[in-house]
């Protein structure tokens, strides 16, 4: 059935990316440009791209490269600062949206639909989180996905 997510196999990079997040929590993400940026409680940020492709960098080195203005990183500074302090379901952000529930990451998989979608699965105690992305359209869309906890116990 074409609405199926099947799975993709990953690289080399992408396992090694994988191997660090397992175990840290997400606290929140942005999305700028059409990437999105994870924000996790260990001092890095998961970035990963429309195709799937992912990196990880320590938050400060990974702000200090984006392509925006200083003002910019600035409040993207002060959000992550915010949501370091105050975890998951924090408001009042500027940029980063904080995680709606504690996301301590136990599993991440790796999907696509088609020859255009691609998923990356985080799961979670209690629920995934799902990063759905198109790469003909350029949308991102993230979203709680507790139809597809896997059991992590």
């Amino acid at each position: 059935m074409a609405d199926e997510w099947t799975a993709r196999e990953t690289g080399t990079h992408q396992d090694h990316v994988i191997a660090h997040v397992i175990g840290a929590t997400i606290l929140g993400y942005f999305i700028f440009e059409q990437v999105i940026h994870i924000l996790l409680d260990i001092g890095f940020i998961w970035t990963i791209y429309l195709d799937g492709e992912m990196g990880l960098l320590p938050q400060s080195v990974m702000i200090s490269e984006l392509e925006t203005d200083a003002e910019t990183k600035a409040r993207l500074r002060e959000d992550m600062q915010i949501l370091q302090d105050d975890g998951p379901g924090v408001e009042g952000l500027r940029h980063f949206t904080a995680a709606a529930f504690d996301c301590l990451i136990a599993e991440v998989t790796f999907d696509e639909r088609g020859e255009d979608e691609r998923r990356i699965l985080i799961a979670c105690e209690e629920s995934c989180l799902a990063i759905e992305t198109s790469l003909s359209t350029g949308d991102i869309n993230v979203h709680a996905d507790a139809t597809t906890a896997r059991d992590t116990a």
